[in-house]
């Protein structure tokens, strides 16, 4: 069905079909836990949606903010998904700030790569003899 054809859309088929979410079970969870406001208020996942409301997503650290532009009930391509909503300039650039902070904290050097290799445990040997001579 298509905007025309549909004049309200429940908020979790929405966000479904919207890509924002791979399955409704997972949008009814983040509907449920708060993390989705629809007109600044928290609401239920049957709440219906109408072109023109604005909602704001927390996926993770990154916050979206759109405008519902089109309804639909049935998930398509994602091209045809990112015609259903519009994002705003400010969510836009809170979002590009967020990407540049976790890009920034996962730069940070450390030893993560797990157990050391046969050659990083030799080498290890090579420096402990080294400091007992």
């Amino acid at each position: 069905m298509s905007s025309d054809e549909v004049g309200r859309v429940r908020l979790d088929k929405w966000l479904w079909a919207a890509r924002f979410f791979k399955t409704r079970a997972l949008a009814a969870t983040a509907i449920e836990s708060g993390k989705i406001e629809v007109n600044g208020e928290r609401v239920k996942r049957a709440k219906q949606l109408q072109v023109g409301d604005e909602l704001r997503i927390r996926l993770g650290p990154y916050h979206h903010i759109v405008a519902v532009r089109k309804l639909s009930e049935h998930r398509g391509p994602a091209r045809i998904a990112a015609e259903l909503y519009a994002e705003s300039e400010e969510g836009k650039k809170a979002r590009e700030a967020m990407q540049i902070q976790v890009k920034a904290a996962q730069s940070v050097p450390g030893y993560d790569r797990g157990r050391p290799t046969k050659k990083d445990r030799r080498d290890i040997e090579r420096v402990r003899r080294r400091g007992l001579d």
